[in-house]
């Protein structure tokens, strides 16, 4: 493995391109459908039936590995970044989701009972008496969830559903190892990268 092999340079750079962009792309609508799946989970603003519903909906979407959804995926609509950005937002769902309903069952009620006695509707309670007590904790959720989708991006790509895990799975049945070495000291830069991105984002909300 060394010293590692940086010749197909380009190829690297395709592949880390591909996976940040379907790593971009998951988070941004996988974090746009937890969020009302979140608040629908929420025990103490939905009632019974919404709340296990969208629980079980949640529950459905960790249920399995990003790899293995992935698999599905490939299998239903071909290989390519589409099912491994569809296989991501299953597993942003699943996660944030979770969280977010957890955080809003915890939120103080008098806050809410203040805005309802303002005449406010429902849309305005969850506008100002729920997400200005979770937005902080929902951001941190996100950036995390972010962080995690750089890092499974890489994962989803070895059964083919785009981005640098395909280039490293090659390199591997070719034993091009000192390749293998090239693209895993790429992919450790990227999540390192992607770390030091979602801790200032945190650090910018106070999340």
């Amino acid at each position: 493995m060394l010293p590692p092999n940086f010749e197909h340079w380009d190829a690297i750079l395709k592949g880390l391109k591909e996976s940040l962009e379907i790593a971009v792309l998951a988070s941004f609508f996988g974090i746009l459908i937890a969020l009302p799946v979140g608040l629908l989970a929420a025990r103490n603003l939905m009632p019974a039936w919404v709340s296990w519903s969208a629980r079980a909906l949640i529950a459905a979407a960790r249920a399995f590995h990003p790899v293995i959804v992935a698999i599905l995926f490939v299998k239903a609509i071909g290989f390519g970044a589409i099912a491994g950005i569809m296989a991501l937002v299953v597993a942003s769902v699943g996660f944030i989701g979770k969280l977010f309903a957890e955080a809003v069952e915890e939120i103080s009620l008098k806050q809410l009972e203040g805005v309802r006695a303002t005449g406010a509707s429902f849309a305005g309670v969850i506008a100002f008496g729920v997400l200005p007590q979770v937005l902080p904790r929902f951001i941190g959720f996100s950036t995390y969830q972010f962080d995690s989708n750089v890092r499974n991006s890489t994962m989803v790509g070895v059964v083919g559903a785009g981005g640098i895990g395909a280039p490293l799975f090659v390199a591997f049945q070719r034993f091009e190892y000192d390749v293998v070495c090239a693209i895993i000291l790429a992919i450790i830069a990227v999540v390192f990268l992607a770390e030091v991105i979602s801790a200032r984002v945190q650090r910018i909300f106070g999340a």
